[in-house]
Formats: C-alpha cells, sequence, structure tokens
C-alpha cells in the first residue's frame, strides 16, 4: 500500500501510466470539488461495470475478454484511488506523519 506524502510538485502523475513521462496527471492545485468529482465519476464507473458483470451470465462470452474487462476496471478504480487521496489531502488538510 502506498504510503501518504505531501505534495512536493504541483502536477502528480496517476500511478496508472506506464511510461517514463506520464501524460496523464493530477492538478494537485485544481478545486478540491472538482478533484472529488472526477474520482467520484471513475468509481462509480468502475462499481457499475462490476454490477453489470455480477448480473450478466457468460455463457457467450469470450474468454479474451477477461483481461479487457479486468484492464479497464483497473484503470478506473486506480485513477479514482488516486484522485481521491489529491482531494482528501486538499479538502482535509491532512498532512503525512513525518
Amino acid at each position: 500500500m502506498n504510503s501518504w506524502k505531501p505534495f512536493t510538485d504541483r502536477y502528480r502523475p496517476l500511478q496508472s501510466n506506464l511510461t517514463d513521462t506520464p501524460p496523464l496527471i493530477i492538478d494537485t492545485e485544481a478545486n478540491p470539488q472538482d478533484i472529488l468529482e472526477a474520482a467520484l465519476q471513475r468509481i462509480r464507473a468502475s462499481s457499475d461495470l462490476l454490477q453489470t458483470l455480477h448480473c450478466h451470465c457468460f455463457k457467450q462470452g469470450d474468454v479474451e475478454d477477461i483481461p479487457h474487462i479486468t484492464h479497464a476496471l483497473y484503470l478506473l478504480t486506480q485513477d479514482g484511488c488516486d484522485l481521491l487521496k489529491v482531494a482528501q489531502q486538499r479538502m482535509m488538510g491532512w498532512k503525512a506523519p513525518a
């Protein structure tokens, strides 16, 4: 599990980036409500997808669908969690222990 660290830079890369120069970042100085809404949007999408999968029968499914679905769920959930960390620190004034 990642530890909480104070922001040292304005732009924080998403953990789901797979490149050396991360193209997707969080502006830690953005409106905390906007950061929270972006997080909730991704986590809701992930939850909705999981609910759909829970309710469907996969008799007609293709084995190749499984990695596609899990990858989409990973991206949505990880990005949502990264955004929530930033929103929590901004909105609650949370400080990492020394």
